[in-house]
């Protein structure tokens, strides 16, 4: 069985006649990455202030390893480590320093503190810079810090607001990575973004939401395979395509035939729904052959997350 290491259940947040969050219903499984897709004002921020006990909800309910949001805000706060969109850094500090003071906020005893920020400036490749002012880093630099931040007392789940937001693509690449490594660490991670390419690559499961509102959310692989009724199968011949578009339009698995003259795809290549199995594509490749069509491309195409986005969201902002 599954262990949700974060629940949600009918969370509502209101700011007087506008509903900011509605009836939201999560669970995240712990070890995942969870990514948390919107357009700015969807809710995703309000959210994460929810979870991280800076915000009280209007009604609803959430826990954390077991700890609830409402009744025990101090269990679960030692239980994650937050990251915002918009985090302060005391540039007056050196980089052990800010890590040092942030320990000491956690309780850290004093002995263990340096050996533990050698490990955290190792772990977001910022050893280098240990005694350097924090006001002379890169931003990639100062969102890797801060993220060592939120690890400083060891916190089984990471909540973390943008954290590729304003970075180049080095330094999200740089980000990727690092929270794959955290994930290998059995951190269970919640992130929100609003670049879908870094979403796709990255997270286990995803929630998509829109004024308010949970449109959607699951796995990965799950969602784009419901995003579409018929699979889409893109077919690349040599020569004359007449006798292939005969052929398919004749077979009963196919529904649709798609030409090169509506898409943007080579003059050669066709592209059609097709409803049956594997064995059946199987099959209808090798009647293609047998029927002495010379395929080149026989290729089946998947959505991406920015389909499944488009898809299942209107637009609407609150």
């Amino acid at each position: 069985m599954t262990n949700n290491i974060i629940a949600i259940e009918g969370l509502t947040k209101q700011y007087g006649t506008l509903t900011a969050l509605d009836d939201l219903t999560l669970n995240v499984a712990e070890g995942a990455i969870f990514g948390f897709i919107g357009p700015n004002g969807a809710g995703k921020t309000t959210t994460m202030r929810i979870l991280t006990t800076l915000l009280r909800p209007s009604s609803g309910q959430a826990t954390i390893a077991g700890h609830s949001v409402q009744n025990d805000p101090a269990g679960v706060r030692r239980a994650i480590g937050y990251m915002p969109d918009f985090f302060g850094v005391y540039e007056d500090m050196k980089v052990w320093e800010y890590l040092d003071f942030f320990a000491a906020c956690y309780d850290v005893p004093a002995k263990q503190r340096s050996g533990m920020i050698d490990d955290l400036l190792a772990l977001v490749d910022l050893g280098h810079k240990r005694d350097v002012p924090v006001e002379s880093l890169s931003r990639g630099m100062k969102q890797r810090l801060c993220l060592a931040r939120t690890l400083a007392h060891d916190p089984q789940v990471l909540i973390l607001d943008e954290p590729a937001s304003g970075l180049d693509p080095r330094a999200r690449i740089e980000m990727r990575e690092l929270l794959r490594e955290l994930q290998n660490m059995g951190k269970t991670i919640f992130f929100s973004s609003h670049i879908l390419s870094e979403v796709a690559d990255i997270c286990t499961s995803i929630g998509i939401i829109e004024a308010g509102k949970l449109v959607t959310h699951g796995d990965m692989a799950m969602m784009k395979k419901q995003l579409r009724a018929h699979r889409t199968i893109q077919i690349r011949v040599l020569g004359d395509i007449a006798p292939l578009q005969e052929i398919l339009l004749q077979h009963n698995k196919v529904s649709a035939v798609t030409t090169s003259a509506d898409l943007e795809i080579p003059y050669d290549t066709l592209r059609i729904d097709f409803s049956g199995s594997d064995p059946d594509l199987s099959e209808l490749l090798a009647l293609l052959i047998t029927n002495h069509i010379q395929v080149v491309g026989f290729n089946e195409e998947f959505g991406d997350l920015e389909d499944v986005f488009m898809h299942v969201t209107q637009g609407i902002v609150n």
